[in-house]
């Protein structure tokens, strides 16, 4: 079991280790008066594909094996935090990966004989959605400051995603941002999804 999930296991590292190192640089593009690099890394473009790897795993050896993939992104997420970030988001950065991975392998369980792309875009959607929500809310909130040291900057109130007279901390504006990307990249995963299922077949099948 463990050789034929190596592929899987290697991917998710890959875009484990991707995401953490394009969270680095801010997205220099502007839409209108929006200034992207207000908002976004291009990290958020790359972490979604961790769902699709997921939901591979998941189609092919079922939600147990599923989660020994997760188990390893998890292990890889951590260490990188660990070594590039401070300990608050690290604690914010694995607690978000594992419990939206977790949640993904189960909806997508939950709805694996429904038509093709109802499993994997359900999971990708709630499962991005709740990793949004812990990542951001832990990382940057008040109430999340005994982690850790907050960051006075994010908690900064400023105008909602730069756009509206609205105000709330800095930190709301970009899980609202991280979070558009996501479920737009995790729409977009459902070509190679759908390209991918007849050589990724559940085992046992043909």
């Amino acid at each position: 079991m463990t050789l034929p999930l190596l592929p899987f296991m290697a991917v998710m590292a890959a875009v484990v280790v991707a995401s953490n190192f394009l969270v680095q640089f801010p997205v220099g593009y502007t839409l209108g008066t929006l200034n992207l690099a207000d908002l976004l890394t291009w990290g958020a473009f790359t972490y979604p594909v961790a769902f699709l790897v997921t939901d591979l795993a998941n189609r092919r050896f079922g939600p147990s094996t599923a989660r020994m993939v997760v188990l390893c992104g998890f292990i890889v997420a951590v260490a990188l935090s660990v070594w590039l970030a401070t300990p608050r988001i690290a604690v914010a950065s694995g607690s978000a990966f594992l419990a939206a991975q977790l949640l993904d392998v189960s909806i997508f369980d939950r709805l694996r004989n429904r038509t093709w792309w109802l499993p994997p875009l359900a999971s990708t959607v709630i499962g991005s959605s709740l990793d949004t929500l812990i990542f951001f809310s832990l990382a940057f909130s008040q109430f999340a400051g005994a982690i850790g040291p907050g960051d006075a900057f994010a908690s900064e109130a400023a105008p909602l995603l730069g756009l509206f007279a609205m105000e709330a901390p800095r930190w709301v504006s970009w899980a609202l941002g991280d979070l558009i990307v996501k479920l737009l990249v995790g729409l977009a995963m459902l070509a190679p999804y759908g390209a991918l299922m007849p050589v990724v077949t559940p085992q046992g099948r043909a």
